[in-house]
């Protein structure tokens, strides 16, 4: 392994080399001017010149390195601040080393350059370094009155820093001045976003200033569709791995676009309205369709940025209602060479739908709030939808929220999946009436003639009629009555072209209001779109922290709990140790039986790994055939101990491949805090060398690192 890893740290040393040319171009000049260097014109010499070329070069440096940072659209680190400023200081202080005092004004104009403008953090720690190189060029320099000099300097940069906070105060003074009038400006935005949106009619007259309670209503409906849209945008930026995912839509006279919502690494994207007929965006209105370009030159006619960066790869689809209006454009764009696939744009393309959904529903929402006082229920019910964070607690807003809603005796909750290849439906939550027979909730039930499984075969709300002409009729599955209801009707939970489940609800009327239904039916929707963000967000967290092929967690999420569960240790002086594991031979694994058979032996060595391990025990795929295990609260005999019972259990499994049965070993190291500290990496180190000592000496072994270590010692006495 280590000899694996040396390969990429020759381009790390290059880069870290590069980076610092400008650094040490600053320190030499420094030291060059404390030796008497840089003292006139008739002094100079072939030492003094190559100072210069090496300085100049570490300016390029940083230059480049800050233009090019600037162009992906990259955060400008410390470090970089302070090369830039450094180099450019120790480049003033050479002019007023060879051309006298009388030049020392520049200094006082670059650093009210710096400190205006670059991080506070940078710019007092360049005053000190602008200090220190005074104190060489004055107090080094001839003359009694060096030392005033000096004093009157050191003066003069502390006013001129200290005008950064003065220039600073008053750019919030000018802020807080215009957020009176941003407030105004945000009615009417609104106003003008529920136009786009066609909550209302593009030539209404009507005001946000008195906010009635259709006004009220109708604000609310537009931060729900941000709401909506901004979940959306999420998603994408997470799936696509996207420089700018956004969403632009049409305003009220169709001829112009305007940005709603964002996720950048830039802050250039147009926010200002822009015309719906030029470039790539003006194009995807025309033809109606997606269009997918990539280009190593960078693309053209890319025209919501304000100046463009080289974007070389953009994904545009159109939002286009069901009547076939235009109203808007998804548009998602990378500044790497990394072309977009057929799978991207199709889940752009659903994703478009789920915006324009939302906004659909909204439409319905405002039409529904104004026609009943009492639909205010409706929209808290929405509200409750929207904040639900995971499946669970979409499905208790809403049952809860029908019920209060419709005044329903019974409610369910159905989730449709694949098991072993067959279509089956789960009860996931359930309240009201008993029923007959087996209990309900939590229940699987298989793909049968059933209301339920008609409506997800179906699409469509069942039953048409009273529910007391099919008395005989089955709802779930033949073994569940529902007892007392005079109307019942069921919901597809529909997203996109996907049925997810459906909902279920009763009442002991005769029958349900159509209003009521059709509330109903619009919460269905709605429930639909929050399960499956739910369930988006919830694979793209596994997918984060969790290895593709054997389910444990992946290499960034094991750094990330061994930094959590050694800062807990430390603070409270417990115990924690830390086995690292490899599979012996498992190159000849792969050559020998192949790389199918290689993978399913590393899924089997993990699957014993989870079931050997303790439930507080961090378990993590570390990269290859390694493994890492994080053992809190233990020390080192008990690692040993769970070791050990990995080892022999792992010995013992026997792999079933085309050549024959297949058996494998481990070798494993540990180490411990506080014995070896609780520095991270010196613990990994450790566990490293004892998991190559369990190599060097035999493999299919467990080794602490005390043993490590009285071998060692024991191999030296023999030596003497």
């Amino acid at each position: 392994m280590n000899a694996l890893s040396a390969v990429p740290l020759m381009p790390k040393l290059v880069r870290h080399g590069v980076r610092s040319i400008s650094l040490l171009a600053v320190f030499w000049v420094f030291l060059h001017l404390a030796r008497g260097g840089f003292r006139g014109l008739d002094t100079l010499g072939w030492t003094d010149a190559c100072l210069v070329l090496f300085l100049l070069l570490g300016l390029g440096v940083s230059a480049w390195r800050r233009v090019r940072r600037n162009a992906l659209g990259s955060v400008i680190e410390l470090r970089d601040d302070l090369e830039l400023g450094g180099g450019l200081i120790a480049t003033a202080f050479i002019v007023v080393a060879i051309g006298g005092t009388a030049l020392f004004p520049l200094i006082y104009l670059l650093m009210a350059f710096l400190v205006a403008f670059l991080q506070r953090n940078a710019g007092l720690t360049l005053l000190g370094v602008a200090l220190a190189f005074d104190a060489l060029v004055t107090l080094g320099g001839p003359g009694p009155s060096n030392g005033a000099a000096f004093a009157t300097h050191a003066f003069f940069l502390s006013l001129f820093a200290g005008m950064y906070h003065v220039v600073l105060s008053a750019r919030i003074a000018a802020a807080r001045h215009a957020e009176s009038g941003a407030v105004q400006k945000r009615i009417k935005e609104v106003e003008e976003r529920a136009r786009t949106f066609r909550l209302i009619s593009s030539g209404t007259q009507d005001s946000f200033s008195g906010m009635n309670q259709d006004e009220k209503w109708l604000v609310a409906s537009v931060k729900e569709i941000e709401g909506a849209v901004g979940a959306v945008l999420e998603v994408a930026e997470t799936a696509l791995r996207t420089h700018t995912c956004a969403t632009f839509l049409l305003d009220s006279d169709d001829r112009g676009l305007k940005l709603h919502d964002c996720r950048s690494a830039s802050d250039r994207v147009q926010r200002e309205r822009f015309n719906a007929g030029e470039g790539i965006i003006g194009g995807v209105l025309k033809r109606r369709a997606p269009v997918r370009m990539n280009s190593l030159n960078g693309l053209k006619g890319i025209t919501y940025y304000e100046s463009a960066p080289a974007v070389q790869a953009v994904l545009a689809v159109p939002i286009i209602e069901v009547d076939g209006l235009v109203r808007g454009v998804l548009v998602a764009d990378r500044v790497t060479n990394d072309p977009f696939s057929d799978q991207d744009e199709r889940l752009l393309t659903t994703l478009a739908g789920e915006v324009l959904r939302a906004i659909e529903v909204e439409r319905v929402m405002t039409y529904i709030r104004k026609s009943r006082d009492e639909k205010d229920r409706f929209f808290r019910a929405i509200e409750e939808l929207n904040r639900a964070g995971n499946p669970e607690q979409v499905f208790i807003a809403v049952l809860e929220s029908a019920r209060q809603i419709a005044s329903l005796d019974f409610c369910a909750v159905t989730l449709v999946s694949e098991v072993d290849g067959k279509r089956m439906h789960r009860v996931a939550r359930m309240t009201g009436v008993t029923t007959g027979g087996k209990a309900l909730e939590g229940q699987y039930f298989p793909d049968n003639n059933g209301l339920v499984a008609n409506v997800v075969r179906y699409g469509a709300p069942l039953p048409g009629r009273d529910i007391k002409a099919m008395e005989r009729q089955i709802v779930f599955d033949e073994e569940t009555q529902i007892k007392g209801l005079g109307a019942l009707k069921i919901f597809p939970l529909t997203a996109g072209d996907r049925i997810l489940g459906t909902l279920v609800v009763g009442s002991r009327k005769k029958a349900l209001d159509p209003d009521v239904l059709r509330m109903l039916e619009v919460m269905a929707i709605q429930a639909a779109q929050a399960v499956l963000r739910a369930q988006l967000f919830e694979q793209m967290e596994r997918m984060a922290t969790t290895d593709g092929l054997t389910g444990l967690l992946n290499h960034r999420t094991f750094q990330s709990k061994a930094d959590e569960h050694l800062a807990q240790a430390r603070r409270y002086q417990r115990k924690l140790s830390l086995i690292l594991t490899d599979i012996d031979h498992f190159k000849s694994v792969n050559d020998t039986y192949g790389h199918p058979t290689g993978d399913a032996v590393l899924r089997g060595v993990a699957k014993i790994l989870r079931e050997k391990a303790r439930d507080t025990d961090i378990v993590a795929r570390y990269g290859g055939e390694e493994f890492a295990i994080i053992m809190p609260e233990t020390d080192a005999k008990g690692a040993l101990v769970i070791a050990e019972r990995i080892r022999e259990a792992v010995k013992a499994e026997v792999f079933q491949t085309e050549m024959g049965p297949l058996k494998v070993t481990l070798s494993l190291g540990i180490s411990t805090g506080p014995d070896h500290g609780y520095d991270k990496q010196h613990l990994i180190d450790l566990s490293d060398q004892c998991l190559y000592h369990a190599k060097r000496n035999g493999r299919n072994q467990s080794v602490t690192v005390a043993q490590m270590q009285g071998g060692r010692k024991l191999q030296v006495a023999e030596a003497g």
